[in-house]
């Protein structure tokens, strides 16, 4: 038998990929479904059954790709209603690949159709749980995605899940390796751990959700401190249960070079948004006008998701040459399909072609300090716990993520500098302004972490450890 996680960084997401003798399974796969593919020929073995745990909201679902080429069905929990065809397992139903089984576990909570895959090994020892968005490591999964107005409320899920992990989890041996959907920096949960894989026992004794007195207590701290799931998330459910064209297709159709001369009046003729996938050092020294710069190297897929929300809303990429397949694959993770194509030569052809350009004005923090003094305005773009936990004194606090919200009340005869943790944010935050019509800030580069090592700005007196980019 063998066990492998496949876990993908920028969605903190983990598939998972199980073989006994000549057959396999997996759990939860991402949209590109080539890599399993490779996997399941360089083995040797057959793919008996593809295994999801629920309907997913931060990524789209590699689960139809992967049936329709290898033939295998799909399986989802009891109550599952998808709108393709799929097995929908009974609680405690058990499915054989090779010597091992798979035994179903209805956890519901997160989603009711929610389920924990558990594995029996050939000695019929239960080894291991795939947990989905049920059970995280140092957390469990958000109630408040599947309420429903009038119905269901996200008290009535939390309770749910408090349910369905002290009869289907706690019982389970100690010994049991835990295997989540998410890891740390996912929005499907609040609290998880750096760590991807551990043992339940474990769990037992340091996840806060699995040590409440009573269900009253567990809904009450499960739902503190949640803030709103990001607007893409109904989405992704929607696509994950209803279909979603190939990623061939979307590959083909957006990997579309668009010469210098159209790619103006193709962004103005079908109402596509810009997208500049470069790094922010780059961007910063130039861009084209109105474009948003989500850089690839970082959590850019999440990021496209929360900012731009439309899954189904036209993009023009602007990349480094050479990672344009890169770019449509993580916007395809997350449902962004209407790829139209991609500036061909990036953005050096655009201003060798003596283009119009903007730019960014940006500073180190070294001359931040030269220029800060007590009647500077500061906007901090970072999380709210971020803020909360360490700031410059008098500081705005504008998250990114709540952009849309409070880019209108800028004012933008008074300058202002703007910064996130590290640079990558306060320069997404940057190109939406810009694309605004704001341009008196001036962003600074290294961020707050940058700040800090001036040693010569008032922050607030308590320190977390947290990092975040």
């Amino acid at each position: 038998m063998k066990v492998e996680q496949i876990y993908t960084g920028c969605l903190a997401q983990g598939a998972y990929y199980i073989v006994s003798e000549n057959e396999a399974a997996i759990i939860d796969p991402l949209r590109e479904v080539k890599p399993y593919l490779d996997r399941l020929e360089k083995d040797n073995v057959t793919l008996k059954y593809i295994f999801e745990t629920h309907f997913h909201a931060d990524f789209v679902s590699g689960h139809l790709d992967l049936s329709k080429k290898t033939g295998a069905p799909i399986v989802y929990g009891p109550t599952a209603k998808p709108e393709f065809e799929a097995i929908i397992a009974e609680d405690n139903q058990i499915f054989e690949i090779g010597k091992v089984k798979i035994k179903a576990l209805h956890t519901p909570g997160h989603t009711m159709e929610s389920t924990t895959y558990l594995l029996i090994d050939d000695n019929g020892v239960e080894t291991a749980i795939f947990t989905g968005d049920t059970l995280f490591l140092g957390d469990v999964g958000r109630p408040d995605l599947a309420q429903k107005e009038g119905s269901v409320t996200q008290e009535d899920l939390a309770g749910i899940l408090y349910e369905s992990l002290q009869t289907k989890i706690m019982p389970l041996d100690d010994s049991i390796t835990v295997y989540p959907a998410h890891g740390a920096g996912s929005a499907c949960g609040k609290n998880m751990q750096k760590e991807t894989v551990d043992i339940l026992g474990n769990q037992k004794r340091t996840n806060y959700a699995l040590n409440q007195p009573d269900k009253e207590s567990f809904i009450r701290e499960v739902l503190d401190g949640l803030t709103a799931p990001p607007k893409y998330f109904g989405m992704n459910v929607a696509m994950n249960k209803g279909g979603y064209e190939s990623l061939e297709n979307v590959m083909n159709k957006g990997l579309n070079p668009v010469s210098v001369e159209d790619f103006e009046s193709f962004a103005e003729e079908t109402g596509a948004l810009i997208l500049d996938t470069r790094s922010p050092v780059e961007f910063h020294k130039g861009f084209v006008p109105n474009s948003i710069n989500i850089g690839l190297k970082g959590d850019f897929a999440p990021w496209v998701g929360t900012l731009i929300v439309d899954v189904k809303h036209p993009l023009l990429l602007i990349s480094d040459e050479g990672t344009e397949e890169e770019v449509i694959t993580r916007l395809s993770r997350v449902g962004f399909d209407n790829v139209l194509g991609y500036l061909k030569g990036g953005f050096d052809s655009w201003k060798n072609s003596n283009k119009e350009t903007d730019e960014v004005k940006r500073i180190s923090p070294a001359e931040f300090a030269e220029a800060f003094n007590e009647n500077s305005k500061v906007i901090d773009v970072r999380k709210i716990t971020e803020y909360s936990a360490e700031h410059i004194d008098n500081a705005y606090s504008r998250p990114l993520d709540t952009i849309s919200d409070w880019v209108s009340t800028i004012d933008d005869s008074e300058h202002f500098f703007l910064h996130c943790a590290g640079g990558y944010r306060s320069m997404i935050a940057a190109s939406i302004l810009n694309s605004h019509g704001i341009r008196n800030f001036t962003e600074i580069e290294g961020g707050f972490n940058g700040i800090k090592k001036t040693e010569k700005f008032p922050v607030s007196d308590f320190v977390c450890q947290t990092k975040t980019l």
